[in-house]
């Protein structure tokens, strides 16, 4: 068996950052052999210039609005991009799937093997049955009337049971907490049980107004959708506390966006995974976060606490690209003491430990194979070796 070798200016093992002094082999395949000491590796070494990395990991994307790129004008604040994706999003399938199709290829140009997606339809299905990458599929449940949990349960369950059927590796998720009912919390929250749950949290300034007085933005949302809201009573709490003891039987928590999540919350939230010996993840789309509202996440005090961090795109409906590096650029731009090593981590181990991929993904480690990829040295750029 031939095998490939390589060396760059750094190599990041998917948890630390070596120097050139240190060669990957892999076999032709991709699979990890090792990684040794240049005196060690032999001759037919590929000598690179930049950073040699795993494949990298999107752990939040709606694959399925990849039609809607452009559509909705940038800073329009979440309620009414909220409202526009409900009411704008339906084209004709042909086009929407060809969106879809194109919004794969883009991930894979930019290095990206596996994805956590949110799924409302099946639409993403023919694309994620050629294999060209790992899916964890999150089919998420929504109904704010009571009236409607038993009907939109249903609608998730089928779902589920056909992604199953085509990848494995698929939870039902609420999709957030003011847009699902006690009564479909209660329908979806045994089938949290060993998966991994996934929620958009925190994403406005007056999420947590809402759940603490009843009052707010979301109040206007509510009206624009002809919801009747009379059945909420505010719970005097902040939207995290409100609902997490519903996610209580997960294996694994993934709180996506977190762009209002106070310091507070995010000790709240540690300890409860702490109580219910979860693993926890806190998932950051930057991009995204910018171009609907101008706010980032509270990076500092993530990593002050010791947070697992991972990173996703979102939509093509709320951000340019569907590249991780792009999140990671600009993480690096509004957050310098985030260290390259600390950056390439959270895109690789920690989304492939997020997504309950990290058996054969997100590290240089034997028998895996993670892709390997060669960044530029300021992580603006990708190329995939294997």
């Amino acid at each position: 068996m031939r095998f490939k070798k390589f060396s760059a200016t750094h190599l990041f093992s998917g948890f630390e950052m070596l120097d050139k002094s240190k060669v990957l082999i892999t076999d032709e395949t991709g699979r990890i052999e090792d990684i040794v000491d240049v005196k060690e590796a032999g001759d037919e070494i590929m000598l690179l210039e930049g950073t040699i990395s795993p494949g990298l990991i999107n752990c939040h994307c709606h694959l399925e609005l990849s039609h809607m790129k452009g559509l909705i004008p940038e800073n329009t604040g979440l309620i009414d991009f909220v409202y526009k994706v409900v009411t704008q999003r339906h084209f004709e399938e042909e086009e929407i799937l060809a969106a879809i199709e194109s919004g794969e290829k883009e991930m894979l140009q930019n290095g990206i093997v596996a994805v956590g997606d949110i799924c409302n339809n099946m639409l993403t299905a023919i694309q994620k049955q050629q294999g060209l990458m790992a899916y964890y599929n999150f089919v998420e449940a929504s109904g704010w009337l009571p009236g409607v949990a038993d009907e939109r349960f249903l609608r998730s369950k089928k779902a589920y049971n056909a992604f199953e059927k085509i990848t494995g590796n698929t939870s039902i998720v609420p999709h957030a907490p003011y847009s699902v009912s006690d009564n479909l919390w209660n329908h979806i929250a045994p089938y949290f049980k060993n998966k991994v749950a996934s929620i958009h949290n925190q994403e406005t300034s007056f999420e947590d107004e809402f759940f603490m007085q009843g009052t707010g933005d979301f109040i206007r949302m509510y009206e624009l959708m002809k919801l009747d809201n009379t059945h909420f009573k505010a719970t005097g709490k902040t939207s995290l506390a409100s609902y997490y003891h519903y996610l209580k039987n997960a294996a694994t928590v993934l709180l996506v966006h977190n762009t209002y999540t106070s310091l507070a919350d995010i000790i709240y939230a540690n300890e409860q995974a702490q109580l219910y010996k979860q693993n926890l993840y806190w998932c950051l789309c930057p991009n995204a976060n910018k171009y609907i509202q101008k706010q980032l996440a509270d990076v500092m005090a993530l990593v002050s606490n010791d947070c697992q961090v991972v990173l996703g795109t979102d939509s093509l409906a709320s951000n340019h690209s569907l590249d991780i590096l792009s999140e990671i650029r600009l993480i690096k731009d509004n957050y310098p003491f985030v260290t390259d090593e600390t950056l390439l981590r959270w895109a690789t181990i920690n989304g492939a430990r997020a997504l309950n991929m990290d058996d054969s993904l997100g590290s240089f480690e034997k028998e895996k194979k993670p892709g390997v990829l060669l960044l530029s040295n300021n992580l603006s750029t990708v190329t995939r070796l294997i």
